[in-house]
């Protein structure tokens, strides 16, 4: 059963706020232990948190109904006055952008890497799908990808959005460039579409993409050129069409390696879509993931190029960019009842006429002898 603990209990567990893991848009997360001292938690101390109470407890208890290996477990929460926090599960081995960090400078751990790929698609499938209130998380990222003492991978974070005001929580899926990281086109502009758990499942393909190294390459190439700032799923599909994978991968990377390494590119390519009716649902991501390497396809090349400034915010707007959640697919998902607004500019319309590669993944591939 969920526990309400009172603040003074929740000072106390953190050794007064002592141990600081992590900032983000919904607040700042401390270490710290349970009353009885028997397991290390973490503890997410929200700022700008919006609704009465009995709506905070309410969702907090629709949060803590989700069950999954992928989804980190909520042991309790704090509700007094303006000062609201969640208690959650902790995780020893961090964030995935730690790991990736850490996985780039070695030789990368291809089953691993795929392991958690794998892991955070079955995550995601159960929060579009399969919870008691089914959930879009609007701000899939490496640093909301935790790792435990087994380095299998949980998403944290989910539900948050309707806790929070929703300038913060968009506003912090930002990269410190100002890209357009892993926010999903439609969230920038209805040109797109309407935003759904599609728009979730192409931050997922950006994430899939960073673990092979894509942010890795994109990152050295932009520190020594004012010129090489494209989106960089360009290059990468460009080096795909070209059959120049290893410049992807690296050049130590075996057979059976480089299956899985291309499996996660188309499977990341297919992700981040424009249009959001031609991305997977999760449940067909981690049938592409499952399934065999030869019976997928390289993807229409996504749209390039995306809005590269901040979007700017409408206050006290009643409108709401979202779609009718009647058009949502796969039933009525949990979305924020107040989204943050953006004008709507022309960054750029999709390009209708794209066509579709029909060329089969192992013609495309095929490494020359």
């Amino acid at each position: 059963m969920l526990k309400r603990y009172s603040y003074a209990i929740v000072k106390k567990m953190t050794n007064s706020f002592a141990h600081v893991l992590g900032h983000g848009g919904f607040g700042t997360v401390y270490k710290g232990k349970l009353p009885d001292g028997n397991q290390d938690v973490a503890v997410k101390v929200l700022k700008d948190s919006k609704g009465n109470g009995d709506e905070f407890i309410n969702e907090v208890a629709s949060m803590s109904r989700t069950s999954h290996v992928n989804i980190v477990s909520l042991l309790g929460f704090c509700y007094e006055g303006n000062k609201r926090a969640i208690i959650y599960e902790f995780m020893p081995n961090g964030s995935l952008d730690k790991f990736i960090s850490q996985n780039m400078s070695a030789k990368r751990d291809w089953e691993k890497l795929y392991d958690i790929a794998l892991g955070v698609s079955r995550g995601l499938e159960y929060l579009h799908n399969r919870c008691v209130s089914r959930i879009v998380h609007f701000d899939i990222k490496p640093q909301n990808i935790l790792m435990d003492k087994d380095l299998c991978p949980k998403i944290s974070d989910f539900g948050l959005a309707k806790l929070c005001k929703n300038k913060e929580s968009i506003i912090s899926m930002l990269d410190a460039r100002g890209t357009a990281g892993y926010i999903a086109p439609e969230v920038f502009s209805k040109n797109f579409g309407g935003v759904s758990h599609k728009s979730d499942v192409y931050s997922y393909g950006m994430v899939v993409l960073e673990m092979i190294g894509a942010r890795n390459r994109e990152k050295i190439e932009y520190s020594g050129s004012n010129n090489s700032s494209m989106y960089f799923p360009d290059w990468i599909y460009k080096d795909f069409e070209r059959g120049d994978i290893m410049t992807i991968f690296g050049d130590q990377i075996t057979t059976e390696e480089e299956k899985i390494a291309n499996k996660m590119v188309l499977v990341g390519l297919w992700c981040i879509q424009t249009n959001p009716s031609h991305r997977p649902a999760m449940i067909k991501v981690i049938e592409m993931l499952e399934g065999s390497i030869e019976a997928l396809q390289v993807p229409p090349k996504p749209l390039l190029g995306l809005p590269t400034m901040v979007p700017e915010t409408v206050e006290d707007s009643n409108e709401t960019s979202f779609s009718n959640p009647s058009q949502l697919e796969r039933g009525n998902l949990s979305a924020p009842e107040d989204t943050l607004q953006f004008f709507n500019k022309e960054f750029q319309k999709p390009d209708k006429g794209s066509q579709s590669i029909s060329k089969s993944f192992s013609t495309k591939v095929s490494r020359e002898s």
